[in-house]
């Protein structure tokens, strides 16, 4: 068998240059790069081997720079959302606080369930320099690194000690980022000297390999079933999650809706999975979701869901379905999810597959017609409620729902709107009307600050055009990647409300009785020994983006705060450069309300009234909580 001589980390970076993801007719590489931080445990393997081959080869292996190692995963998996997870990066970082950096990155792709390559380096395997720079020791367990917090974030969790264990770690690898169902943060970590190690690798090992992505049916006689449950049904529900977007099933969903007139709400993964105009489609679900969507699933006596995991934010906390007779069928590709809330019928299936193999079976079925007009009417009060919110109030503090439309209405029907934490999530969510199959990023599995910069980039490497919303909490989190942006002309539009503080946390704080404390950017009185009464800090986001390169429009406090807004991202999408938006807003203005709830416990015992009143609601709104969803009767105390 033919060999060459390489180092371990020649080794890695020849053998993820040849990888390939192939789903149906797509074919591209798996590893569409390498993100790198340098420092002492990869500058002299990882890095030298992209050096080198960047200069025999550049097109082999594109190197890109990151200012954090957090960032770089969150760009990694945000691209892995726009490419439908089927293409990701590989992050390196150095020994220490760089590969523990990107733990929280690794957290944000598992939840989301986004392939991500992770190459944190490691203290040294033959301990000749134990203890190193940056090593963090445990008397009880010589073999113990910062690497080892990867485990419970990862999917699949390797440590190359010796050179020949390379082959089993980067195949083991290759496997969980490709399957759909086990894809996530995938971590191989490597001791400093073993990367600069030198090892024979055969040349099979480095020759075009093929991951083809499962998409397995349904059984028939489930198939079956489904389908006479359907069809005994007289007011089902499909919620839609993130599974129809990453199995591009949207036009096989439409298909099976326009057949059957069953209606559709959607998670927050799940939005796009239908544009928001669609007669069928009742907007979001959940404690951020549409009166429209809330009222349909509070009386629905069956739940089908295709590709969604079931969160609190979608389920209301346990309490969006009240039917005491509700049944669940659970279409995805995990049996995790399938058989989620006692199921009544799980699928264990891809989505796209499931959807066109049941759509021929209800030729001859479609929900009554008083249902489909209890939808339709549904569907057009809430879209009544929601122009009402986007009216331009005139005001020099603007709603946040009035930004969103302003955004939206200047916006094309492919770009793509990229969110993560805060009270923006929750707004969009009910308010943004997508209208393109990958039009609408929310990362809310893990709802990560500091996230929406770093996936902005990652979208726009994907060829997308992302347009970034985020509040000042989350942009002084992490806005460093706006640096790169600029050194690789990276076009993208960042429109950054200021609101002072935590708008999210602010309102969520006095709806149970915590008045907002600790959530405004103020200074802090010493007195009160709090920043409650302090006068606001003199922050200029605007100049702070400019420092870093970016092209800053800065909108004023005016009565036409948002027609100026609108005028913002037209220009800036006419522009080849990245472009930051500044505007501030009003946090007490809220968007309407969707009728929705969130299990948040508040204190029994409180000396402040505002708590108790809010416990007394409380104690009302948990009675409606189900242990089970699918279990097909009213539970009993």
């Amino acid at each position: 068998m033919a060999t060459r001589k390489m180092t371990v980390s020649q080794a890695i970076v020849e053998f993820l240059a040849h990888q390939y993801t192939v789903d149906g007719d797509y074919r591209e590489r798996t590893i569409a790069g390498v993100f790198g931080i340098f420092g002492h445990g990869n500058v002299a393997g990882i890095g030298q081997a992209l050096k080198q081959f960047s200069v025999e080869n550049p097109s082999l292996m594109p190197y890109y720079q990151a200012r954090n190692e957090q960032a770089m995963v969150h760009e990694s998996s945000a691209f892995a959302r726009m490419k439908r997870r089927r293409a990701t990066f590989a992050c390196a970082a150095s020994v220490g606080p760089g590969a523990t950096n990107m733990l929280t990155g690794a957290a944000v792709a598992t939840t989301n369930h986004l392939p991500v390559l992770l190459l944190p380096s490691d203290t040294f395997a033959n301990r000749a320099s134990d203890p190193v720079l940056q090593q963090l020791e445990m008397p009880h367990d010589a073999t113990l690194s910062v690497n080892d917090a990867f485990k419970p974030l990862s999917r699949f969790f390797d440590r190359v000690q010796r050179p020949e264990q390379l082959y089993s770690a980067l195949l083991g690898a290759m496997r969980v980022l490709t399957d759909p169902v086990e894809t996530g943060a995938v971590t191989i970590c490597l001791p400093e000297d073993v990367q600069a190690e030198v090892i024979d690798v055969p040349e099979e090992f480095l020759a075009d390999r093929e991951w083809r992505i499962r998409r397995p049916r349904a059984e028939s006689e489930v198939l079956k079933e489904v389908a006479r449950v359907i069809a005994t049904s007289k007011a089902p529900l499909i919620i839609a999650g993130g599974g129809v977007i990453y199995s591009d099933a949207h036009s096989a969903l439409q298909a099976f809706v326009e057949q059957t007139k069953i209606p559709v709400a959607a998670s927050q993964a799940g939005v796009g999975s239908l544009n928001w105009d669609h007669p069928q489609y009742m907007g979001s679900v959940g404690a951020t979701g549409t009166t429209a969507a809330n009222r349909l699933a509070r009386e629905a006596d069956l739940v089908i869901g295709i590709g969604t995991r079931y969160s609190d934010f979608t389920t209301s906390s346990r309490t969006a379905f009240q039917n005491p007779n509700v049944r669940f069928i659970n279409i995805n590709i995990a049996s995790f999810d399938a058989f989620k809330h006692a199921s009544a019928l799980p699928v264990v299936a891809d989505a796209h597959q499931t959807l066109l193999e049941l759509t021929p079976l209800f030729r001859d079925y479609q929900v009554s017609s008083d249902y489909v007009a209890r939808t339709s009417r549904e569907k057009s009060e809430w879209n009544a409620v929601v122009d009402a919110a986007f009216i331009d109030q005139k005001r020099a503090l603007p709603s946040q729902s009035e930004i969103i439309h302003a955004v939206q209405s200047a916006s094309d029907a492919q770009d793509t709107v990229i969110c993560a934490a805060g009270s923006l999530p929750g707004d969009l969510h009910k308010l943004w009307r997508v209208r393109s199959p990958l039009g609408y990023h929310v990362e809310y599995a893990f709802s990560c600050m500091g996230y929406e910069i770093a996936a902005g980039l990652g979208a726009a490497r994907a060829g997308a055009m992302p347009i970034v919303m985020v509040g000042d909490g989350s942009y002084l989190m992490m806005h460093t990647e706006i640096v790169s942006a600029v050194a690789e002309g990276l076009k993208f539009i960042i429109v950054l409300i200021q609101n002072h503080g935590y708008a999210s946390i602010g309102h969520l704080s006095e709806s149970i009785g915590s008045e907002r404390f600790g959530t405004q950017y103020r200074f802090r009185d010493a007195a009160s020994n709090n920043f409650e009464g302090g006068e606001r800090l003199p922050v200029d986001l605007a100049a702070n983006a400019a420092s870093l390169g970016i092209d800053v429009i800065d909108i004023k406090a005016s009565s036409s705060a948002i027609a100026d807004l609108h005028a913002a991202v037209k220009k800036a999408k006419a522009s080849s450069k990245a472009t930051l938006i500044h505007i501030n807003s009003d946090p007490l203005l809220y968007s309407p309300d969707g009728e929705g709830w969130w299990d948040v416990p508040i204190a029994p015992v409180s000396t402040l009234k505002s708590t108790q009143d809010a416990y007394k609601k409380y104690s009302e709104e948990i009675t409606l909580q189900r242990p089970l969803l699918g279990n097909g009767t009213k539970d009993k105390e």
